[in-house]
């Protein structure tokens, strides 16, 4: 028997709504069905490519051996009753370009897409990627009218793991022995924090000199643009596309995973009225705790600019909007 909806003849299964069938929105749908998390709507403008990917991902069952659904559309009415979404829609960046030159064109898109999809799904759990993503995941918060815990951005995972695969090749040791934490900003001002960066349970201060660790911090710091460059015609997708997955299987399993995300900040170190990248524990309601590290001053102070620079963005996106 076949079912041609998301209705399951008992129970109603997860479904995640990615917005945006681009490299990261393809790639994540492919995830979360060949790893049994969710069924998935992939919502984009461009009429007929969410449908074409999203036949193909079907016709990848047979072969994958699951039986997850995935629906390609245009229309914001087939995301309804999503427990995630995921917004992905917006202009990637190019070389020569940082992300802080998206605001103007990602601004609207952002704030309409999460409108849009909440409207359908007032009990989803909201998860930011588009660029630049702090600025972008606090204007799909206001637009939402979604409470504060249950809108997050997905930075802080993928640049942990940018670091992860550094101190991994460097040490050549397996990138499964390391833990690794990241700060602050998707961008040049992201803190990684190497006394919070284990490899065994090892801090890797004691592994590596200072040298060594300040080039892998800035080899993270740049882990984007590395990629980017090197493609020439598009920006990173695959390890993008992971991070959110594992942020969605954390939310749909209620994994509780401790991890950084891009989050909303009331206080926590120092810092208002803004979303930035610290660790937070992710499970079912969405952001269920946020995590205060003992920072040094000069981490604070770090920490405090990329805050700084993300609210001067936030301005600015704001009159882009009014």
């Amino acid at each position: 028997m076949s079912y041609s909806s998301f209705d399951s003849p008992t129970d109603r299964r997860h479904r995640v709504s990615i917005i945006g069938a681009g490299r990261v929105g393809s790639t994540l749908a492919q995830r979360l069905v060949e790893k049994n998390i969710a069924d998935v709507v992939l919502l984009d403008i461009v009429e007929g490519m969410p449908q074409g990917i999203a036949l193909d991902l079907m016709e990848a069952r047979g072969v994958e051996r699951h039986d997850r659904l995935v629906i390609g559309t245009s229309n914001y009415a087939d995301t309804s009753n999503s427990d995630v979404v995921v917004i992905t829609a917006g202009r990637p960046r190019l070389p020569g370009m940082n992300r802080e030159d998206l605001i103007k064109t990602n601004a609207r898109i952002v704030a309409d897409a999460a409108q849009k999809a909440v409207d359908q799904s007032p009990d989803a759990i909201l998860i930011v990627v588009t660029n630049p993503l702090d600025v972008m995941t606090y204007l799909a918060w206001e637009a939402s009218g979604l409470p504060q815990r249950r809108v997050v951005g997905m930075a802080g995972v993928l640049d942990a793991a940018r670091f992860k695969t550094f101190i991994a090749m460097e040490l050549g040791v397996s990138v499964q022995e390391i833990n690794a934490m990241v700060m602050g900003d998707h961008g040049k001002l992201m803190v990684p924090l190497p006394r919070y960066s284990t490899v065994a349970g090892v801090p890797i201060t004691e592994l590596m000199d200072s040298a060594t660790i300040d080039r892998l911090v800035e080899r993270t710091r740049n882990g984007g643009t590395e990629v980017m460059e090197l493609m020439k015609t598009g920006s990173a997708y695959f390890a993008p596309a992971s991070s959110i997955s594992l942020m969605v299987e954390s939310i749909l399993h209620n994994q509780s995973q401790l991890i950084p995300a891009a989050v909303y900040l009331q206080g926590e170190y120092g810092l208002q009225d803004i979303f930035l990248g610290v660790p937070c524990v992710l499970g079912y309601q969405g952001v269920e705790k946020v995590v205060e590290l003992n920072l040094t001053p000069a981490e604070l102070e770090a920490l405090s600019a990329s805050g700084s620079v993300v609210r001067q963005n936030v301005e600015r996106a704001k009159v882009i909007l009014s």
